[in-house]
């Protein structure tokens, strides 16, 4: 939009300067006409916009979910990757931004929060209002990213993780094949804190609990359902995974560690720990 208000000023002054006078191009009139005019007032747009851009809130007062990039705190992934208890809509009222139908909080940008998520005030940095902050984390933690924050996703990594659990993405955290690894390991990279590393692989499993006692879909259960329907063994717990004295590993007895870990092999309850153990030690970060 500023380069095309750019070439209208340069069309301006060009048009200006071929306005004949009395049949000859006068200096004057470029100068004073009303092309000049316009040209000006087309140049004081363009300030008025880089001011209006310049003047841009940025994230202040609570720097919770946010990391520095270098130049500045930006919200991190985990600010809203969760979702809002109540309604996009009333959330949007409840947390209005300004101007109204602003940008709100989004990975990677420095979008000040709406002001009543945390506070009452409109000083700079604000004092943060307990109560306020910790009614937009119940209600609406996603508008006012505040995700991180929340029971889901506030808990602790496993000390030893198998996994780098700042790599992974918002697909690994529904996809069957990764969910249990990543409920031992690094529950709070995917909002599944508080479950003790018990987790339906399927994430649909709970629409429909009468599969649970389905004759024929067992083996599915057993597998993909095992929170809903009751068939998580403690040994996918993230605490039997490691020691908190654990300093060192067992090296791997087998080549293909790697390739198993990354296919569950170091969060199924099909093999004992002592297996995990004698087999990949290293990979499964089993002391």
């Amino acid at each position: 939009m500023i380069r095309n208000i750019l070439n209208r000023c340069t069309n301006c002054e060009i048009s200006a300067l071929k306005t004949p006078y009395n049949g000859r191009p006068s200096l004057g009139t470029s100068l004073f006409g009303p092309s000049r005019r316009r040209a000006s007032e087309m140049l004081f747009l363009v300030a008025l916009l880089f001011s209006v851009q310049t003047s841009e809130a940025v994230i202040r007062g609570d720097l919770n979910c946010t990391s520095y990039n270098g130049t500045a705190f930006v919200y991190s992934n985990a600010a809203t990757i969760c979702q809002n208890t109540l309604s996009e809509n009333s959330c949007n009222a409840l947390y209005p931004t300004a101007p109204a139908g602003g940008p709100l909080p989004a990975p990677g940008n420095d979008i000040a929060r709406p002001t009543n998520c945390y506070t009452t005030t409109t000083a700079t940095p604000a004092p943060i209002n307990n109560d306020m902050k910790n009614t937009a984390i119940k209600n609406c933690p996603r508008t006012c990213g505040y995700c991180c924050q929340t029971p889901s996703y506030s808990c602790a990594n496993a000390q030893y993780p198998s996994m780098n659990c700042a790599t992974i993405t918002n697909s690994q955290c529904l996809d069957p094949n990764w969910r249990s690894i990543i409920a031992a390991n690094c529950p709070a990279a995917c909002g599944l804190c508080n479950t003790g590393g018990c987790v339906d692989a399927v994430v649909d499993c709970a629409n429909d609990i009468s599969i649970c006692n389905s004759v024929g879909l067992q083996s599915f259960v057993n597998t993909y359902c095992q929170r809903t329907c009751g068939r998580c063994a403690s040994t996918t717990k993230a605490s039997s995974l490691s020691s908190s004295t654990c300093t060192s590993y067992i090296a791997n007895s087998s080549p293909n560690c790697v390739s198993w870990a990354a296919n569950g092999f170091c969060s199924n309850s099909f093999y004992t720990l002592a297996q995990r153990k004698a087999y990949c030690a290293t990979s499964c970060r089993i002391c």
